[in-house]
């Protein structure tokens, strides 16, 4: 998974641009000439009057809210960081302070290598409207369809220039007069790809995000939008599993494939995993069985069918009823001979940038399906109230203590080192800026 043979989220080499990103493509050029850093989902924002004065409400990892939404229906609970000490004392005494008016980003004139065309400059911050609101982000992953973006390679190509990253969790600063869903200290998500997460501030319309609970570690609430969620409608959509049944993917260290553990067993489906050979081994399959992975094995076990049967017989005899491949190539073949009859292999990533070959005869004498899933065209071609729900599911079982993700948080400013070893394999969890200042902040809440 190094460098640019990181594919997890689609597969790039896409022979035509499908209605869905085209449409996608009408959302991204709407304003193609504002300027990056005002251009959440690169929709320009028009301006007013800036605010003059604000009060303090929340710190960086502590908020404190009360919405009943869908995303935020619990209590909070404070994050054990000093600056959610900070954050209570705020809210007994709270003092005027002025709105932000610079903002750092992380911005692309070009397509090109990440580590040449991605520059952390600074922008000053545009005025709220009405309409619009001031977010401060709090953390931001760097996802390989981010790198592939910004290679130019993606089914996405935003207008130029552009900001980094799809998926990121922010906090409400402030809001204009006429913003009714949302209020300073509500946390957020884009509500789109194409937002440009890899930045300390942004303005946008308040449809341009959904609301999501403050009480879950700021980790998963910056991560859950994409990789929990593809493995969550991958397990929902294409086949019917019942308890018992058993699945088996590729890549399955990946963070999509660490979902697809996590909610496999909580749905009592049984999993066989396929990983790459690698220093460490061990330690890997200790991991992912802690997870709930019922077979862990190399891609040179997947190319043994004698071997497979002797893990398939493990499991009671059941043949795969799904197949997941985020890889292509070789694996993607072995795992389409192991299926059951009338099961599906689900592409969703092409990481040995090889294609997906499946013998004629597993497709005429044993019925299987080959499908594709791309995240992107789900969000577009459903609604919101669908969307929340499948978060709403996923955050349940974060605060249950059955879905734990793996990061290593990197400072924003640090982030021309955070995003090589983003591109470098065998990495023990997901790189994930954090949008922290030299000295803590406090955050900010206004009413326009």
């Amino acid at each position: 998974m190094a460098g640019r043979r990181a594919v997890h989220t689609a597969a790039v080499a896409a022979p035509s641009v499908s209605q869905a990103s085209r449409t996608m493509a009408r959302h991204l050029a709407t304003n193609a000439t504002a300027p990056a850093s005002h251009t959440p989902r690169m929709r320009g924002i028009a301006t007013s009057q800036r605010l003059a004065a604000v009060r303090t409400h929340t710190s960086l990892f502590g908020v404190s809210i009360r919405s009943r939404s869908l995303y935020t229906s619990a209590p909070t609970r404070p994050f054990t960081s000093s600056a959610a000490a900070a954050a209570a004392a705020s809210h007994s005494s709270p003092s005027p302070l002025p709105l932000p008016t610079t903002n750092t980003i992380a911005r692309y004139d070009k397509f090109g290598p990440v580590d040449q065309v991605v520059k952390l400059v600074n922008e000053p911050i545009p005025p709220l409207t009405p309409r619009s609101i001031l977010l401060r982000f709090l953390a931001a992953p760097i996802n390989p369809a981010d790198i592939n973006m910004i290679e130019g390679v993606y089914n996405i190509q935003p207008p130029l220039p552009a900001v980094g990253g799809n998926e990121g969790v922010a906090s409400v600063v402030a809001v204009g007069s006429d913003v009714s869903s949302l209020r300073p200290g509500d946390w957020v998500i884009p509500a789109l790809p194409g937002f440009g997460t890899w930045r300390e501030y942004a303005v946008c319309d308040e449809d341009d995000v959904d609301p999501i609970a403050s009480d879950v570690p700021v980790e998963l609430a910056a991560t859950i939008s994409v990789n929990p969620c593809s493995a969550y409608r991958m397990l929902q959509d294409y086949t019917k599993l019942q308890a018992g049944d058993v699945l088996i993917q590729n890549g399955a260290n990946s963070s999509v494939g660490l979902a697809v553990i996590q909610l496999a067993k909580h749905m009592g489906v049984k999993t066989i995993n396929v990983v790459r050979d690698r220093p460490q081994l061990s330690e890997l399959v200790s991991r992912m069985e802690s997870l709930g992975a019922d077979i862990v094995c190399t891609d040179e076990t997947l190319s043994n069918p004698k071997l497979m049967q002797q893990l398939i017989d493990k499991l009671g005899g059941k043949q795969p009823t799904l197949g997941l491949n985020c890889v292509g190539g070789s694996s993607a073949t072995d795992i389409a001979r192991i299926l059951r009859d009338g099961s599906s292999l689900v592409t969703y990533g092409g990481m040995s940038r090889k294609p997906v070959c499946v013998p004629t005869g597993r497709l005429i004498f044993n019925d299987i399906a080959i499908r594709g899933f791309w995240l992107s065209r789900w969000t577009e071609t459903h609604g919101k109230e669908e969307r929340r729900r499948m978060i709403d599911e996923i955050i349940r079982l974060i605060r249950v203590g059955e879905f734990r993700t793996f990061v290593q948080q990197r400072r924003f400013d640090q982030f021309s080192s955070a995003l090589n070893e983003a591109r470098q394999g065998y990495k023990e969890g997901k790189i994930l800026l954090v949008m922290q200042q030299q000295e803590e902040e406090q955050k900010q809440t206004t009413k326009q």
